[in-house]
């Protein structure tokens, strides 16, 4: 009996979720775990990272069989989108918190989900600057009620330039 791979864009992408699964859950190891009833900050990410780890390996297992392969490619990298994803999150971290060894102020939640959005937006095929701002104030909205109000984080809403 000969096992083939059934498909490669699976195989890939339950290797991936394996492997970020992994890095969570080890990552969230440095906290305190907790048990189920008194669950401290490492439980959920140890508990979403031992899930997606096992959400890929079922994955895998699926992509690899007895049956004939599908040969479909996997594909060019689409780089612009993923470089432009990923540059909105770390846009998104860096106008949070803001840098000091480069002079840039916390710019607070709001402007960072904005940036986020609108960056973010742009690696669509069919990006509108309109619907980009609509979803980032969605977005704006729903994070300030849930997590500023709802549940009092302490996080810089608007630029100290505003605030004081």
């Amino acid at each position: 009996m000969h096992v083939q791979i059934k498909s490669k864009k699976n195989l890939v992408a339950g290797l991936m979720f394996a492997c970020v699964g992994v890095a969570f859950a080890t990552g969230a190891t440095n906290y305190n775990v907790g048990t189920a009833a008194r669950m401290g900050p490492g439980y959920f990410p140890l508990m979403i990272g031992v899930l997606l780890g096992v959400l890929g390996l079922v994955v895998v297992g699926s992509s690899i069989g007895a049956s004939e392969g599908d040969g479909e490619p996997i594909g060019k990298i689409a780089w612009k989108p993923l470089g432009l994803i990923i540059g909105a999150n770390l846009l998104f971290g860096l106008l949070l918190a803001g840098v000091n060894a480069i002079g840039l102020p916390a710019m607070g939640l709001i402007v960072a989900i904005y940036a986020l959005v609108v960056v973010a937006c742009m690696a669509g095929s069919n990006f509108s600057m309109k619907m980009a701002v609509v979803l980032a104030t969605v977005l704006a909205i729903g994070s300030y009620l849930t997590f500023i109000l709802g549940l009092n984080l302490q996080f810089q809403v608007w630029p100290t330039f505003i605030t004081g």
